[in-house]
Formats: structure tokens, sequence, C-alpha cells
């Protein structure tokens, strides 16, 4: 893992190192703390930043047979650090590995690796450095030279750290970023009539029928559009685009506030209706809208009495969503509604089906302005990186892709940019000395590996 890591070809080493890796860092969709970056937090240990809601980690040291104390568990950091150093060697050609070795030398200049043998040493040399002016989450995400992200907020979010972020005159800019999937989530009727009443709470709203609702909402959105909002985000199984009439979806809303539980019919409709209300409202004022689809979550139902949600038990789901992404898209494409939008796909099979149907919706008014987001999840590693951008390329125009996200909790994930990166310079690299990809073009290519690493995102999203 030197500095040629996965450049095979002196065309890809030179994209690379002088274009990619002196490009900013734009990571426009991510689960970061907003409280952490308002306060500059500084992290106990390289256990507390590195290990504490990774759930790649966790899966991979529960493979390994490590016990759930270690994991998710009461066991000391040191105790949880020494098994993830005992599961590192057992993850060959799994991206951890990768990872593990891009961050420990990018973030902390550690060349050593991670295995049992080396784990005390290397705890103490992080733990020691994180007490260090610059290894506080303001500082790593200076070191690692972000211009800008966008975590992930819900309606209801105050976006008071947001505030104190920028009132406290930190250059990086941290946006927030519209993530209303509790709203539309009645499957769970009491947990919806809760969110709705902290929703109306929020908007200062008094909620008694579905048109108290939408007020609610629009003056969230509007709230969250005066904070920086440029763009929302929404955590789907498969997409929703059932027939309804206004008079149904006033009724139906009555109806799961009110404690009653819907059909599936029903249910269907209501996420129709939300989905089409939150795109309008995002194409009004110009936001871009992501659609993260295609998961299969809390698989493990002891697990998820045990540790609760979002620790490691989802998977890869399989939805036929053609048919009903296609329907929805055309209904806010013939409404004049259809905002800028980025799909991202959980299961590969669906690649060149996402890319053709982005085709579908493209009308000339901004390049690329249906996107075929990156390789979302358990294809955000080498693999699934170019199998995207190979769909993308051939179904599509790769010159025009926004690039990549960390869509991570941590403050070390960041490499992953470096890893894209590199990946995409090798592709285009392999290209050019293979002959499919014309040496006289080089400065168009060069641009392309800039663009796509920093620019077009810019200039999709306004930053």
């Amino acid at each position: 893992m030197d500095k040629d890591f996965l450049l095979a070809t002196e065309t890809a080493k030179e994209l690379y190192h002088g274009h990619a890796a002196k490009m900013p860092i734009i990571d426009y969709h991510c689960h970061l703390s907003p409280q952490m970056v308002a306060e500059d937090y500084r992290f106990r240990s390289i256990t507390e930043l590195w290990l504490g809601g990774d759930h790649y980690k966790w899966r991979a040291m529960r493979t390994n047979g490590v016990d759930e104390r270690y994991i998710t568990g009461d066991a000391s950091d040191w105790e949880k650090f020494e098994k993830w150093a005992e599961t590192v060697p057992y993850t060959f050609r799994n991206p951890l590995y990768h990872w593990t070795h891009l961050e420990l030398r990018t973030a902390f200049g550690i060349n050593k690796l991670l295995n049992p043998q080396t784990a005390r040493e290397i705890y103490e040399e992080c733990n020691e450095k994180l007490q260090q002016p610059g290894f506080t989450a303001r500082g790593l995400m200076r070191h690692y030279r972000v211009e800008t992200v966008c975590t992930t907020d819900d309606p209801v979010d105050s976006l008071e750290w947001h505030k104190a972020t920028r009132e406290s005159g930190f250059e990086i800019k941290m946006l927030p970023a519209w993530r209303p999937d509790k709203a539309m989530a009645t499957e769970n009727v009491e947990a919806f009539r809760a969110y709705v009443e902290r929703l109306g709470e929020a908007a200062g709203v008094d909620i008694s029928d579905y048109a108290g609702f939408m007020d609610a909402l629009q003056r969230r959105h509007d709230f969250f559009a005066a904070e920086g909002c440029r763009l929302s985000d929404h955590g789907l199984n498969e997409f929703y685009a059932e027939d309804y009439t206004d008079a149904e979806i006033k009724a139906i809303f009555n109806k799961v506030y009110g404690g009653t539980p819907l059909t599936a019919e029903e249910d269907a409709k209501f996420k129709s209706a939300m989905l089409v209300e939150f795109a309008r409202m995002d194409a009004e004022k110009g936001w871009a809208q992501q659609y993260h689809y295609g998961t299969l979550r809390n698989n493990n139902s002891r697990m998820m009495k045990l540790v609760g949600p979002d620790t490691g038990f989802d998977s890869i789901g399989e939805f036929n969503t053609a048919s009903s992404l296609s329907r929805l898209l055309d209904r806010l494409d013939s409404r004049g509604i259809l905002p800028k939008t980025i799909l991202y796909n959980l299961n590969p099979s669906a690649n060149e089906m996402v890319a053709t149907m982005a085709g579908n919706f493209q009308d000339g008014s901004v390049p690329g302005k249906i996107q075929f987001g990156s390789g979302w999840w358990f294809n955000d590693q080498k693999d699934g990186m170019e199998r995207q951008m190979n769909a993308l390329s051939l179904l599509g125009l790769l010159s025009r892709f926004v690039g990549m996200l960390t869509d991570s909790r941590s403050f070390l994930s960041y490499p992953r940019h470096e890893y894209f990166r590199r990946t995409l310079c090798n592709l285009l690299g392999n290209d050019v000395e293979r002959g499919e990809l014309p040496v006289e073009e080089m400065p168009r290519i060069r641009q392309m590996v800039e663009d796509i690493s920093y620019y077009n995102a810019k200039r999709y999203f306004g930053f």
C-alpha cells in the first residue's frame, strides 16, 4: 500500500497524483454527528473513533468468532481494539483490510500492518496522537482537506449544531440534508402518531388532519432551506408509485393518526403520495433528492432486540423496482416537479437497469440531472465501484458523474474518497494504455478526473 496503491499503469499514476489527489473533498452524504463538529469533539481513544458505530467492522468481528461483549458490549476500549486487531489478518480481500491501513497511514502516519503483534503499539501511538491539537473532529476534517459535508437530519431536528458551527467561523461548510423517512413510516401506528406530534411541535403547528401535517412538513422544509440545506435523502426498501386521490390520502392519514393500522394497499398509497410531495418541495427550491433503496433491514430479530437497529444485521434485498421507479419518475416529470435526482441501488444486479432508467428522464436542463449514484454500502469497494462506473460508462456519461461520498458516521472515513479516486484513475489509465481512449485526449481525461473527484458535485449541488 505505497503511493501507487491500486494504480497499475503509468497513466493511472499520472492521473491520480497529478489531478485526483489534489482535489478537495465534498462529502455530500454522511452520518457524522453535527454536535461533534460543533463542539470540536476530542475522542478518548482510537476504539471510540474507529469502532464506535462501525457496523462494517462489527460484522467482520462476529464472523471471526468474536463475542458481542467485545463489539457492542461492555468490554474496555483496549479489549475491543485487541479483538479487532485479531480479526484484521482474516480480512484479506475484504475492503476492510484496505480501509484499515489507509486510515492508519493517512490519519496517523502509521505504515505498520495491524495484527495481534502490533496491536498494543499501534493502539498507544494512535491514542497519544488523538490528544494532539490536530486530531479533534474538526482537525481531522481539515487534515483531509474537506470543503463541504452534508449530514443526515430529520425534519424535526433543531439544526442547532449546524447553526453553532456556522457562527463559530469554522471554515468547512457543514450543511443539513432533509431525511423525512419517519414522516411516511406508517407501519407502526404508535410510532407514527408520536412522530407527527413531534413534527407539530417543531413546526409550531397544531396537527389534526392531513392539511396540518403537510403544513408542518412545508414549514420545516422552509426552515431547512434557510439553514443552507441543498438536498434531501430517502431510505427506501423499494419505490412506491400507486395511484391515489387526495381524498384517499386524507382518509388514510386520519385512519393511521387515529390509531388504526393501515392495509398494505393504504400504506403503499400513502408512501406514494409522500414521495410526490417531497419531490415537489425539493423541485420548488432547486434541491437535489437522493434515493437509497434496496435494503433488507434488521434481519436478525434476536439481535435487533438485544442491540437495536443499524448494528450490522442488514443485507442486500431483492426487489423488482424497475416498473415502480419508472412510474414515480414519470409522474414527477409529467407534473414538472422532477428535481435533480440521485439513484443509489444496493443490489448490483440492478446497475444496468438504474443506468438506463436515469437516461429516460434527462431533460437537457442540467448536465447529469438524473444521476446513477456511486457504489453504496456493500458496493463501496473496488469491485462495486468499478461495476457501477462501468455500467454508467456504457449506458450514460461517466464524465458527468458527481462522484464519491462516505455515507459514514466516522471522521476517519475520508480515505474512502482516496480509494474511489485511485480506482477511477486506474480504470481510465488502463483504457488509455490499452488504446481504448486516445492519448491525444489526455487533457480532456485529466479534466474528467478532476470533475468526477470534485467539480461535478460542486456545480451540481451549487456549493
